[in-house]
């Protein structure tokens, strides 16, 4: 089967600049390097206040990567940026300002009218679109419903729990199986580190990771390509039946 993708999120990258308002580390330098090292694709996160990834950023990645998702909120101009750059692909996420990072996935339990434009307008765009929700199998369904190709599934619960149990990995296998059994394309992350990757790695549903804080962090020790060298390793090349 083929190898689970991997997709590095490099906004903390961005974060250590903006810590001074500098223009170093430059995120695309490290997004390159994450290339080189073999990863197969740069996340890279556009939130609303701007607390990392700039505009600028955003337009530097498109015209130097060779895949960019970019994920955003449904704020209009982040919206109206996705709409000109159309990268890959967006991933559609909540934020709330007084969250440290995107803490849960989307909530779908009732119409949102604003998420369906969003979803129309970057679909005329011509950019594909992932929802990064949690994994519940109502969620699932209408994600299935908003005529979506791809969910994320968020890992935070599996990510806090993996030393105590199986129950968030079932979980998830449950999750991403029913997904695909829908046609839909399933994605993971967050919270995913060296150490608790490789079990999700392995769900045969599950086609690609977006892993970033534990790269970048690990990257500050042993620098950005054998970092991202040995987070390939840790996920492993086997894969669930």
């Amino acid at each position: 089967m083929t190898p689970t993708r991997l997709y590095i999120n490099i906004d903390h990258v961005a974060t250590v600049r903006e810590a001074r308002r500098t223009d170093e580390p430059d995120p695309v330098q490290a997004a390159l390097l994450c290339e080189q090292a073999g990863a197969d694709g740069i996340t890279a996160h556009l939130r609303e206040d701007r607390r990392h990834i700039q505009d600028h950023d955003a337009e530097r990645l498109m015209a130097r990567v060779r895949v960019l998702n970019l994920e955003l909120a449904t704020s209009p101009d982040v919206v109206a940026l996705a709409c000109h750059l159309r990268p890959y692909q967006a991933t559609l996420v909540p934020e709330r300002r007084v969250e440290i990072t995107t803490e849960g996935g989307l909530d779908l339990s009732r119409p949102n009218p604003r998420l369906r434009d969003t979803i129309r307008r970057l679909e005329e765009a011509g950019v594909r679109i992932s929802l990064f929700i949690d994994p519940d199998r109502r969620t699932l369904d209408a994600a299935k419903d908003l005529g979506v190709p791809a969910v994320e599934l968020h890992t935070g619960r599996y990510a806090h729990t993996w030393r105590e149990g199986a129950a968030a990995l079932d979980e998830l296998r449950a999750a991403a199986r029913h997904a695909a059994d829908m046609g839909l394309f399933v994605h993971a992350g967050h919270g995913l580190t060296y150490a608790n990757v490789a079990p999700v790695a392995a769900i045969s549903a599950i086609e690609e990771l977006n892993i970033g804080h534990s790269v970048i962090s690990r990257a500050v020790i042993i620098g950005m390509r054998a970092a991202v060298v040995e987070m390939r390793k840790a996920m492993g090349r086997s894969q669930e039946s």
